[in-house]
């Protein structure tokens, strides 16, 4: 566990000296894994074969989305397509979430497509956490995915100490 902790504080440390406030989702997923959380399967492609091979590997149906610091909001950027059956399917929603990305913002960096395995059931939640002027620590929650823009249901607690 501890070289997974240092890994974590490597990313963190990356992340500040970007001057981010926010982390990649595969940059959480190393996070999550740390501390023992599970996430679906997945992997981040460079090209359209790449997320083609790691749909294919990891099984159908997958979800894909914009990986890149620059871009939070990814359905807000059509950085999302979910339910991709096939690795032709794979291919084209690698070119189209590219393409929607770079419409969206121009000058994004753009580190990838993630391709994740898509669950059913469940609930989708978003955690984070801030440092509050008055409050100190906080930690967010709520539900995650579209739903976390459009009911904006998320509330902040003190972190425990």
């Amino acid at each position: 566990m501890s070289n997974s902790k240092d890994a974590v504080r490597k990313i963190l440390d990356a992340v500040r000296a970007d001057k981010r406030t926010s982390l990649t989702a595969p940059e959480g997923k190393v996070v999550c894994d740390a501390y023992g959380i599970p996430v679906p399967k997945e992997g981040v492609a460079k090209s359209a074969a790449e997320a083609a091979r790691i749909a294919s590997d990891m099984g159908f149906p997958v979800v894909m989305k914009i990986v890149s610091p620059d871009i939070l909001h990814k359905t807000e950027a059509g950085g999302v397509v979910v339910g991709v059956k096939s690795a032709a399917d794979a291919e084209k929603s690698y070119e189209t979430i590219l393409a929607n990305a770079r419409k969206y913002k121009a000058d994004a960096k753009i580190e990838g497509i993630q391709v994740q395995q898509m669950l059913g059931g469940g609930t989708e939640v978003i955690v984070g956490s801030i440092t509050d002027g008055s409050f100190g620590k906080l930690v967010a929650f709520g539900l995650g995915g579209v739903l976390v823009e459009i009911l904006k249901d998320i509330t902040f607690r003190l972190a425990p100490a």
